[in-house]
């Protein structure tokens, strides 16, 4: 009994400092949508049309790369396997690794494409390698993303170019996000890649908080015209990890300025406690199995977040 009556307390705790984040105004964001997710406390911190549906562009690579991972990971395909480019695959539009027909590329090679060039080729051979093809591939994308709970995604290629019924919501894409640093942390530090160079052709990341703030190191942009320009970004800073999305901006620049403007809002407005440490006073029927922690306005900037949101970190 006093097990349960401590977790009520606790369970209201944090209700009290969640209604309590909830009075405290994000700065104007200037994108269809936007999301801000601490990613240890799964608490949101900001949003606006965060569970409509829109085009994600090349958002859609998260689960790409999330099924690719979890076949190395299940020793269905390995890092240095050679995969071969079919003739559909180097028929792809947009942004490419320009692999050519009958063309073995490794593994390895193919996910730094994908993620740090945003290569449509790579995804496809990928996808092709793992399913036998990409419409196999798309079930299995739409079956994850079932599992995750993601209800406003729904997939219909592996690279995100414009389709009918090819949509995703910027809640959904925040967690999916925070499932491939928690899941693959082995292939995350691929997010960070700034450049990769393949057949003598060097491209770089488009994600441009990737130089301008040292604590971001993912995740993935995205555009198409109908889509805009998008950003799902990952930061650290002490212990702390925040999770921002923002889809349908007008410009390169603005994904990454309101990017940055949500994420300073987050570290500098808000502020991690700790219920318990595990294994420290919890309760003797808890099944708490690491420490409990919520957020909560931060005392030291509360009054005056408004006006640091735009200090560089």
């Amino acid at each position: 009994m006093r097990g349960l009556r401590a977790l009520g307390a606790i369970a209201a705790l944090v209700a009290a400092f969640s209604a309590a984040a909830q009075g405290l105004t994000p700065p104007p964001i200037a994108a269809r949508a936007y999301y801000l997710l601490d990613a240890m406390s799964g608490q949101t911190l900001a949003g606006a049309s965060e569970n409509d549906r829109f085009e994600p562009a090349s958002l859609t690579k998260m689960m790409t790369a999330y099924l690719a991972f979890a076949a190395v990971r299940d020793k269905k395909l390995e890092r240095t396997q050679e995969l071969k480019v079919s003739a559909r695959a180097a028929a792809a539009a947009g942004a490419r690794m320009y692999g050519t027909a009958g063309q073995a590329i490794v593994v390895d090679d193919l996910l730094r494409a994908m993620i740090v060039q945003s290569a449509n080729d790579a995804a496809i051979v990928l996808a092709e390698g793992i399913a036998g093809s990409e419409e196999a591939f798309v079930e299995a994308m739409n079956a994850q993303a079932a599992k995750m709970g993601l209800a406003q995604t729904r997939y219909v290629n592996a690279t995100g170019m414009p389709a009918p019924g090819h949509y995703a919501s910027a809640r959904d894409m925040a967690t999916l996000a925070v499932a491939l640093i928690r899941d693959f942390p082995d292939f995350y530090g691929l997010y960070a890649q700034k450049e990769f160079t393949f057949n003598r052709i060097t491209q770089s990341n488009r994600n441009r908080l990737l130089w301008t703030d040292p604590t971001v190191d993912g995740l993935k942009t995205g555009f198409t015209e109908a889509a805009g320009y998008c950003l799902v970004a990952s930061a650290r800073r002490g212990e702390r990890r925040l999770v921002s999305v923002v889809m349908g901006a007008q410009s390169d620049s603005l994904r990454t300025s309101e990017t940055q403007k949500l994420l300073n809002f987050g570290f500098q407005a808000y502020e991690t406690r700790r219920l318990y440490k595990k294994g420290d006073g919890q309760p003797a029927n808890s099944s708490a199995k690491s420490p409990i922690r919520f957020i909560q306005p931060s005392r030291k900037t509360a009054r005056n977040a408004r006006a640091a949101l735009d200090i560089r970190p």
